[in-house]
């Protein structure tokens, strides 16, 4: 399968914390080509603009081999479109929206249910009708940006048959502190999962090491 060019071109950057469009436009050819491919990177939500003018990030997802990433794309798309809500902007955010928001639970709360391995943060749940949910969340004072902790994502036509596979593919997709969470589900429900990411053979050692007995 053909990889993206685009992200031929951020891989062989490498990965950083933030990168400047000026590094793109050697490996891409040209200035116009640069921009191009970061546009790419945004649509297929590995990419997005900081708040410092002139840089952008990449998750750490973009450097997942090629045959693992087509898998992610689901996901990607998923958390490009999520939704955050906040009203206190504390826990008790999430425990209301436990007891109020059906769909199922993703990434951070239900990979600790999964592996009890590091402090969950933000609530993510997939609606079978977001905007309903968000106007429920509305309706009880909470107010939609992008600092809230409860967070609707819109269920689409990908497999949610097993479970473990997609909480797993979420957490790789989303990456930075959710890689440690993919990876705690490997070591504990490899079994259960037909596509695995590669990862680090250190993180891999740590996370082994703190996961509870």
């Amino acid at each position: 399968m053909k990889m993206e060019p685009s992200l031929a071109v951020v891989q062989a950057l490498g990965q950083k914390p933030v990168y400047r469009p000026s590094e793109l436009f050697g490996p891409a050819g040209s200035r116009a080509t640069a921009y191009r491919f970061i546009r790419r990177l945004q649509e297929l939500g590995l990419a997005a603009e900081t708040q410092r003018r002139g840089h952008f990030t990449v998750r750490s997802s973009a450097f997942q081999p090629y045959q693992t990433l087509v898998h992610l794309l689901p996901s990607l798309h998923t958390l490009k479109h999520a939704r955050y809500f906040g009203r206190a902007y504390d826990e008790s955010d999430v425990n209301y929206a436990r007891r109020s928001l059906r769909g199922m639970v993703t990434l951070d709360y239900r990979a600790y249910e999964l592996t009890r391995f590091q402090t969950p943060r933000t609530f993510f749940v997939y609606a079978e009708d977001p905007d309903q949910q968000a106007k429920s969340l509305r309706s009880a004072g909470f107010s939609e940006g992008s600092k809230g902790r409860v967070a609707i994502l819109p269920k689409e036509d990908s497999a949610f048959e097993n479970e473990i596979q997609r909480v797993y593919l979420d957490c790789l997709a989303f990456g930075g502190r959710s890689t440690l969470d993919a990876i705690a589900i490997e070591l504990l429900y490899g079994d259960r999962l037909s596509v695995r990411g590669e990862f680090p053979t250190d993180l891999v050692l740590k996370v082994r090491e703190d996961l509870p007995a």
